[in-house]
């Protein structure tokens, strides 16, 4: 719902304004202890002081230190790659060598464990919960949801590895003997496990960690934020610019990663459709004019630019499928789909924990397979993480976890399926130099691929564009992601400067070209198991942080059940009507001009005389008004200050309702909709109609929801247990206010 754009005290007066548009109009805080101000939030009350403590700024600002760090480090980077490649190689070899060897074992108890979590999370009772209010909606429909985390979270790599894969675990499998048919059982099912849940659960943990704290609590859309319950105020300092830090350069390498294999890959196609020689100035051109039509894809925005490339690249990835299946052995690449989804799904639990660590060898395929993989993920997992959350307000935790996981894997799943049992079938049949091509060379080899179809410079052509388009997407989101990371933006729905995301994609194209210049794809992957080691770190914070956080909107749920069952969706009884009211209210379908009058003439003076009232009793009040840009009709905001506690928050909204198709008066031709005034406090609408209601009973109302706020900050209070993330602290410095108990008062109230 859109905040207040000003307030008016008691007496309608106008005031400077206090209220922070991203919480429904939650006004600053005041009382804090001093020796509890650094510490972390043990509560859903101390939590909703989040967006005060966070926002230094009401506008974005780039985050200097943060910017400054992250930059200067990767121009050193690409700097030291481009002046000693041999030697920038050698040293990131080395390094490679220690973490598969001595490291392997962590990257795979970090990946079982977010694939746990976010299960977890999906499946348990707060997997209902909103990434937003309750009342909130998405924003996008299913098909262009997973359309952009598809294009922004695989990218042109996946292309890169559907040929090269299965025929190197087929050629020169981990554990079984070559070219066997254990071998070509387990080939391109290998790969399907690189590109399966594994990752997406990465990107699904942090996406609805971001999600959740932006839009239900009115964070800014940033990990530092997601950390929150867990540092309190100390991620606005030190500890969270280092954690963007590390983001942000995972990030940078990530998407400079999939640029670079991308661009190899680029360079064969353009080779081959218009006969331009390849190599490394093919490859730099390739990156520069990439670099222009990526700023001109950013500067358009999120709707307008990388929506309409992510749909337009999945109708194109569908029919370079489509005609693969069709016109290559359509009956054996059905069939081996159906095999390998079988295969991946009864093998998934054994083939996620396994580290070949009886295996000679071992250590060295799981670096230059699943670790980098892995770490790929990793790298990837701020970037796309953010991305997703921010096209995803509205969905549930269930809704978005589940979707993650599944459908953009599926996507995967048949990609690799179909060019990879493609390759295999070539292979098998003796062709041992395609082979040797695609394991030496698998830019080379996937085009070979491609050109032993009919009509191949056709598919050529298609399966170019559709690589260009993977290409901008993941640097058009990637350019916007970095320089979300790099600013402190209070506002989850604004992005960047625009300036900023040109000079990431520019900083990005350089480290593109420092790779490729030292070694190409291979000190590429090396660079990227490397950089994505701090986020594991990440990661295992978030999902503290996380799990703390469920557990406080557990208690909120409970307290809410534990009064008497009512009508009211967050406890409390709702209005009650005379039987007239009633009665009048099923057979109504008020106009907005009838439904603004209500607001006017009803609600508002009923807000006024209360909140005059409250301020008598000597609470700190504030009533706001602000224009509904939805409806149109102005929506009024009654906060009482509750000092160390949240806020109690009551808003009158008007809702634009569809007409039912029974029941009620007939409407007049053409009315289709018609308008309700429904109660909202922090967490969404009470679920019931305030219109025909009269001042008094609109008064009454007000203290119900009082009441029944007062109930749940005493349970939460009760509630609270102590772990080892939430010790036990004293008591707020502030007690819990009682509800008026004096007789004079609440007749006062109640008159």
């Amino acid at each position: 719902m859109p905040a207040p754009d000003h307030e008016v005290n008691a007496s309608g007066e106008g005031s400077e304004s206090r209220i922070d548009r991203t919480r429904f109009g939650v006004p600053a805080r005041r009382g804090h202890r001093v020796d509890d101000e650094r510490r972390a939030p043990i509560s859903s009350v101390e939590l909703s002081k989040g967006p005060t403590e966070l926002a230094e700024h009401r506008g974005a600002r780039v985050n200097w230190r943060v910017f400054i760090i992250s930059a200067a480090v990767i121009v050193a980077f690409s700097l030291w790659a481009m002046l000693a490649p041999a030697g920038a190689a050698s040293v990131m070899r080395d390094l490679v060598g220690v973490v598969a060897t001595n490291l392997g074992w962590f990257y795979v108890v970090t990946v079982v464990l977010v694939i746990a979590f976010v299960l977890w999370v999906a499946f348990s009772k707060e997997g209902g919960v909103r990434l937003g209010p309750d009342h909130s909606r998405p924003q996008y429909k299913l098909f262009t949801w997973v359309a952009m985390p598809f294009g922004a979270g695989v990218g042109i790599d996946m292309l890169f590895y559907s040929v090269t894969g299965p025929i190197t675990q087929f050629m020169m499998p981990p554990a079984v003997d070559p070219q066997s048919a254990e071998a070509a059982q387990d080939a391109v099912v290998w790969t399907m496990f690189h590109y399966g849940i594994s990752g997406w659960s990465m990107y699904a943990l942090l996406g609805m960690a971001m999600a959740y704290f932006a839009y239900r609590w009115g964070m800014p859309l940033s990990i530092r934020a997601a950390l929150y319950p867990l540092l309190g105020k100390r991620v606005r300092g030190t500890a969270g610019d280092a954690i963007d830090v590390f983001a942000l350069i995972g990030t940078v390498f990530g998407v400079a990663t999939s640029m670079g294999i991308g661009v190899v890959l680029l360079n064969v196609g353009f080779s081959r459709l218009f006969g331009l020689p390849e190599g490394l100035s093919l490859q730099v051109a390739l990156v520069l004019v990439a670099v222009v039509m990526t700023v001109a894809g950013c500067l358009s925005g999120v709707d307008k630019g990388i929506r309409l490339i992510s749909e337009l690249n999945i109708w194109i990835a569908a029919a370079m499928m489509l005609y693969i299946l069709v016109t290559g052995q359509t009956a054996f690449l059905l069939n081996a789909l159906v095999t390998n989804i079988g295969r991946f799904i009864g093998t998934l639990p054994e083939r996620t924990l396994e580290t070949f660590a009886y295996e000679p060898g071992g250590a060295e395929w799981m670096g230059g397979w699943t670790l980098f993989f892995w770490a790929f993920w990793l790298a990837w997992g701020p970037f796309v993480g953010l991305f997703l959350a921010r096209i995803s307000r509205g969905r549930t935790l269930r809704e978005f976890v589940i979707a993650a996981i599944t459908a953009p894997v599926l996507c995967d799943f048949i990609i690799v399926s179909i060019f990879g049992n493609s390759a295999l079938a070539v292979v098998m049949g003796g062709n041992t130099e395609f082979a040797q091509l695609a394991i030496e060379q698998p830019e080379q080899g996937w085009y070979a691929l491609l050109e032993m179809f009919p009509g191949a410079a056709f598919l050529i052509g298609l399966a170019t564009l559709s690589g260009l388009l993977f290409y901008l997407t993941s640097a058009n989101s990637g350019a916007m992601v970095m320089a979300n990371f790099s600013s402190t933006i209070p506002d989850p729905a604004q992005d960047g400067a625009k300036w900023l995301r040109i000079f990431w994609a520019l900083l990005t194209a350089l480290l593109t070209v420092a790779m490729l210049v030292a070694g190409g794809v291979t000190t590429m992957e090396y660079a990227t198991l490397i950089f994505a080691f701090p986020v594991t770190i990440i990661a295992y914070l978030v999902m503290a942080s996380f799990s703390k956080v469920l557990r406080m909107e557990r208690a909120e749920r409970e307290g809410r059940f534990i009064r008497r069952r009512s009508a009211a969706a967050h406890g409390g009884q709702v209005p009650e009507k005379t039987w007239r009211q009633r009665l009048a209210g099923l057979r109504a379908y008020p106009s907005k001009k009838a439904v603004s009058q209500f607001m006017e003439r009803t609600v508002h003076p009923a807000l006024v005389a209360v909140a005059a009232e409250f301020e008598e009793l000597g609470y700190e009040t504030t009533l706001s008004t602000a224009a509904n840009v939805e409806v149109g009709i102005d929506e009024h905001t009654l906060v009482v200050n509750m000092q160390d506690h949240r806020d109690f928050h009551y808003q009158a909204t008007a809702i634009e309702v569809p007409v039912p198709l029974i029941g009620g008066r007939p409407m007049r031709q053409g009315d289709d909709v018609y308008f309700k005034v429904e109660v909202f406090t922090q967490t969404g609408t009470e679920g019931y109609d305030l219109m025909g209601l009269s001042q008094q009973q609109v008064i009454n109302d007000v203290l119900d929801r009082y009441e029944t706020h007062l109930s749940f900050l005493r349970y939460s209070h009760e509630h609270e247990y102590a772990t080892v993330l939430t010790p036990v602290v004293p008591p707020p410095a502030t007690p819990i206010p009682a509800v008026p108990t004096d007789a004079d008062d609440v007749e006062r109230l109640e008159d």
